[in-house]
């Protein structure tokens, strides 16, 4: 983990590099290219090849698709436990999710034309959901669960299969409860070019949602075009920002919470109190020691970590409007004064209570964020990100009268005769 003081000579240069810009490598681009050609190409037999040397499954074609005999076992082995927490997540999720829902609306303008939106679910979308180092049951939940609070009416999820071609049971269940109608073993960029071109077993989706590693992220955004994407959220991160009143041994945790993820995951804390500064790292190498995923944690922390005693409070909230983390965790003790100074998080969780791990899992937003500096560009995922919006526009004679000196005159300029002949004709009428 690297660790700064504001008197250290690097100290400057590193806070410059943590400005970010989601840029993929070329390597990861080219790696795209070619597997998208193949699923173009050569559709089910590709994904099958792709499970076999990927995710060292063989499966025929017949197994993409997870049948009503899988669900069925997964609904019946899951426990209680599984249910009751599948069931909490959710109902919070559909009542955020419903308060963001765009509703169609009309007015009239100053010359008397009625205006307005329409919005309607999107027919067909594509979920992605990750599932190499864990199965991500919340995730499920926070993409397909939103699609089914905004009425999509089919929800198609990719997931890579597990060991024997399995897919994890909790996972299966909570798709299901989630609103999903084709699940699909399918991982990788291999299973984000499946649903956005479709191939002979699965139909082409209209937009894709839903986080993963970098050749996912980069198979996204090579798709746009072919469909729309909802946002480019990678590998997991946090930022801590907090002054003298920060706990360390809760927001030890919440670094530790993200860097279990896996390898890629990045973590940092910004802090002017030397105190704290100074508490952090013997809390860390506390619980680090009692993870079970220690290894996994430990990679993370060596490779990407960073801790940073800074000059003030101002100061590290513009580190974090410069790095525009995934998830910030964020104790002051001035909490409005600082919050309203932050431009740039996908999630903000304010206080020494507020843990991230509820919001990934219960609290209802989505845990589907903007990662490596995209939260300059994209917000988290919403449920109005699963409609199509279309304007509404009404006139009568009268309306058109009013606006026809203007159009006419916005025709003469363009040189565009018929725009404004196709006014006239109807004032005159």
């Amino acid at each position: 983990m690297k660790i700064l003081t504001f008197e250290d000579r690097g100290y400057g240069a590193f806070v410059k590099k943590l400005y970010r810009r989601a840029i993929p490598s070329d390597g990861v681009s080219e790696a795209v290219v070619e597997i998208v050609e193949q699923v173009r190409s050569r559709g089910d037999q590709a994904l099958v090849g792709f499970a076999e040397q990927f995710d060292g499954v063989k499966l025929k074609v017949s197994d993409l698709r997870v049948s009503e005999e899988e669900l069925t076992e997964a609904r019946n082995s899951v426990s209680s436990d599984t249910k009751m927490a599948v069931k909490a997540s959710l109902r919070n999720i559909h009542a955020f999710a419903k308060r963001s829902l765009r509703k169609n609306w009309k007015a009239k303008n100053a010359e008397g034309v009625e205006v307005g939106e329409r919005f309607v679910p999107f027919d067909r979308v594509g979920v992605y959901v990750p599932g190499g180092k864990a199965p991500l049951v919340s995730t499920s939940l926070m993409t397909a669960g939103f699609a089914q609070a905004a009425g999509v009416p089919e929800i198609v999820a990719a997931t890579p299969p597990g060991p024997g071609g399995v897919v994890n049971a909790e996972l299966l269940y909570a798709l299901e409860e989630a609103g999903a109608t084709e699940i699909y073993k399918a991982g990788g960029a291999q299973g984000v070019a499946a649903l956005s071109l479709g191939t002979k077993l699965i139909s082409p989706v209209d937009k894709v949602f839903g986080p993963g590693n970098s050749y996912v992220v980069e198979a996204k955004r090579q798709m746009v075009g072919a469909v729309s994407i909802d946002l480019l959220p990678g590998p997991s991160e946090v930022l801590v920002a907090a002054d003298a009143t920060g706990k360390a041994k809760f927001l030890a945790a919440d670094l530790l919470a993200q860097a279990e993820h896996g390898p890629d995951s990045v973590v940092g804390m910004v802090t002017h109190s030397k105190r704290l500064f100074r508490e952090i790292q013997v809390e860390l190498k506390k619980q680090l020691a009692e993870t079970p995923r220690r290894e996994m944690a430990e990679v993370a922390l060596k490779k990407a970590g960073f801790l940073l005693l800074t000059r003030s409070m101002r100061e590290s909230v513009e580190i974090v409007n410069d790095w525009a983390p995934e998830h910030l965790v964020l104790v002051s003790k001035d909490e409005e004064k600082w919050l309203e100074k932050v431009r740039t998080a996908g999630a903000i969780y304010v206080g020494n209570y507020s843990a991230v791990a509820v919001g990934d899992f219960l609290a209802g937003p989505s845990h589907t964020l903007p990662t490596e500096g995209s939260g300059r560009s994209f917000s988290g995922l919403r449920a109005d990100q699963f409609q199509r919006r279309a304007s509404v526009v009404r006139m009568d004679q009268k309306a058109l009268r009013k606006s026809r000196k203007v159009v006419e005159h916005f025709a003469e300029i363009e040189g565009l005769y018929a725009h404004g002949h196709s006014v006239t004709l109807r004032a005159e009428d």
